[in-house]
């Protein structure tokens, strides 16, 4: 039987299942849009993607076919967009009973069909809107005629969509509110659990799947369908948590309450009623099992366990006599009572595998009914060999794999793991894995491991004789020491070292003054750089003499040099002496040659160059257009937006 479902739910073709997935994702549908927004995303796109320049002088067929282009283009964009919204909502006749019940008590069947005609109204007027405007500017004579009818017709079509407003908003609510509905296959193998409100079923769900409903200590909590999963026997299985129900007529019944109804109604599911057997919920039993008498109808061609839950507050072998007669008589009929507890998860996993069952081996006596059984039941075949002869076979066990069994049931002192090595050593214990390393010497297991640097063992390098060469020297520094090679003969300076050392000294003390003196001038001023600070000889003389430095006979020094060049060259040169003109083309400059010209031979030459050096310039010239970095506005008013006349008192151009 088993196989058979797992066959059975295979079985369906690969379209049939993608058709099934696809049919309920509602997450998928795209936005709707509100009648303003419709309008100007329309209208923007008409004028972006058609052409946008008209002149009267235009042959007429051309300038008919500019605006004919307009309203066909503004025709197919809401034709589209409105088709796209009507094929996007499910529709109510073809999709599932749950969804179409669901959809009736969350939205009211009436106005969602209505909106939905309402827009499909809307896409035909527009459609004809379109057409009639087509074949007037057909007989457009001028540009202004053709420019009006199309100011008609999209005017029109923008009224139409207007009058949409409220269809298109409801639908939005709408869409919004499909996309947070949690999918629920109602084809799967399903769970479902239902009772008086604050009984426990969302705890129950939180433990048995990984769901994560909200759990409070007052009524209604749950406001909606909610769905966690779980697996059992290698299957997938959906746990649907319901609103509490209270017990009143069907047609009292919130919408809160509808939801729980509808999936009750529709859905092929393990129905688990919970009771509070506490009475904490606010209903006392008898008000628990009679809204179960109400609602039994449902049940009907269900599997059906009835969780008495909370039982760690009280059990039913405490409950008063009525009360045990009452889940005694429940048994008796033929429904199991399972006592339960959410806090201290006893009975969960009970329910959890009782109900699964039931409710595998109802779908499995279902499907055997029906005529599918048959193409499934072909494909499966129980090969039974029969006998050829008296002789017995019995199974053959090799003798490797029976010497080994044997060898298992011996009592033979089993090997110690590190684990029990631990156990006995305690703190003492440390791992030691090199024992067992499987080496061709055994005694080298505990050899330290060379230190490989750049593909050289470390080792090789290292001399075994340092230590005692290094004990040498150091036996060697002492000996030195000893005998005050090392001791510096402070006498032995003579008196010129001295001197230099005094010198030095000073100049060191002047310079730390230099420093405490510029750092106190003014250094917010401008900063001249050190090649333009000019020292004058003698205050240089005077210093360095002062410090001791003779400076005698310095004509001939660096900086008296440099000093005299420096100068020499700012100087102004004299023209020089010119010799009298011998001729007229001699006498026109005696200076120097431009450069442009210096180096060519003759006046043809110094043509040839000049070309040569503009095509040179050619590319750097078109590539110097201005850029980002000449900090230019490139259009200051672009002429799409500021181009043809607008009428006053509107700041929207169309």
């Amino acid at each position: 039987r088993q196989i058979y479902e797992v066959l059975s739910e295979f079985g369906r073709q690969p379209d049939e299942r993608a058709a099934a997935m696809a049919l309920y994702n509602f997450k998928k549908i795209m936005v709707v849009p509100t009648a303003k927004d419709f309008i100007d995303l329309t209208l923007s796109k008409t004028q972006r993607k058609t052409p946008t320049v008209i002149h009267k002088h235009y042959q007429i067929h051309r300038i008919r076919q500019f605006y004919m282009r307009k309203v066909k283009y503004t025709q197919q964009n809401y034709h589209d967009r409105l088709t796209q919204i009507i094929t996007d909502f499910p529709k109510l006749d073809d999709i599932h009973p749950f969804y179409a019940d669901l959809m009736n008590v969350l939205y009211d069947r009436d106005h969602y069909k209505l909106a939905l005609g309402q827009i499909n109204i809307a896409k035909n007027l527009i459609d004809n809107v379109a057409k009639d405007y087509v074949r007037l500017m057909k007989y457009g004579d001028s540009l202004y005629r053709c420019k009006q009818l199309k100011r008609a017709a999209l005017g029109r079509m923008c009224t139409i969509i207007k009058r949409q407003k409220q269809s298109l908003e409801y639908l939005e609510q709408v869409r919004q509110h499909l996309s947070r509905l949690p999918t629920i296959d109602p084809n799967t193998r399903t769970l479902l659990l239902c009772g008086y409100p604050n009984v426990g079923k969302s705890s129950f769900i939180n433990k048995v799947t990984r769901a994560d409903v909200e759990v409070q200590p007052y009524a209604f909590t749950t406001k909606s369908l909610f769905v966690g999963h779980m697996d059992y026997k290698y299957l997938r299985w959906q746990v649907v948590d319901t609103p509490g129900i209270l017990d009143h007529p069907l047609e009292e019944r919130n919408t809160i309450e509808m939801q729980a109804i509808t999936a009750l109604a529709h859905l092929r599911a393990a129905v688990l009623y919970v009771m509070d057997l506490s009475e904490q919920c606010g209903h006392s039993l008898e008000e628990q099992l009679e809204l179960f008498k109400n609602i039994k109808p449902l049940f009907a061609n269900k599997p059906l366990i009835i969780v008495a839950n909370k039982c760690d507050v009280k059990r039913i072998s405490e409950l008063s006599e009525e009360n045990q007669k009452m889940f005694a008589d429940l048994e008796a009929d033929g429904f199991p009572v399972i006592e339960t507890s959410t806090l201290t998860e006893e009975g969960v996993i009970q329910v959890k595998t009782e109900a699964c069952d039931r409710l595998l081996a109802h779908r499995v006596e279902t499907k055997m009914k029906g005529n599918k059984v048959n193409d499934i039941l072909n494909r499966l075949h129980l090969a039974l060999p029969s006998k050829r002869d008296n002789k017995e076979r019995p199974p053959f066990i090799p003798e490797g794999a029976l010497l080994r069994k044997k060898r298992m049931e011996v009592d033979m002192p089993k090997k110690k793991l590190e684990k029990d090595l631990e156990m006995e050593l305690g703190d003492d214990y440390v791992l030691d894995l090199q024992k067992y390393w499987d080496l061709m010497n055994p005694s080298e297991k505990y050899d330290k491991v060379p230190e490989i640097w750049e593909g050289h063992n470390i080792a090789d390098y290292i001399d075994p004789d340092i230590m005692k060469k290094l004990q040498q020297l150091e036996e060697e520094e002492e000996l030195r020491q000893a005998a005050g090679e090392y001791d510096s003969d402070s006498e032995s300076e003579d008196e010129e070292m001295a001197g230099i050392r005094q010198l030095a000294k000073q100049i060191r003390e002047k310079k730390k003054l230099k420093i405490l003196e510029s750092k106190e001038k003014d250094t917010k001023g401008p900063r001249l750089p050190r090649t333009a600070k000019k020292v004058q000889r003698k205050k240089l003389e005077k210093e360095m003499s002062d410090l001791g430095v003779d400076m005698t006979d310095k004509n001939e020094a660096h900086y008296v040099t440099q000093a005299r060049r420096s100068r020499s060259v700012t100087r102004k040169r004299k023209r020089e002496e010119s010799v009298t003109p011998t001729s007229v083309a001699r006498s026109r400059s005696s200076s120097r040659t431009p450069r442009d010209v210096s180096g060519l031979r003759d006046a043809k030459m110094v043509k040839k160059t000049k070309t040569m050096m503009k095509k040179a310039q050619k590319k750097m010239n078109r590539l110097g257009r201005k850029g980002e970095g000449d900090r230019h506005v490139f259009d200051l008013k672009p002429k799409h937006l500021f181009s043809g006349k607008r009428k006053s008192g509107t700041t929207q151009r169309r």
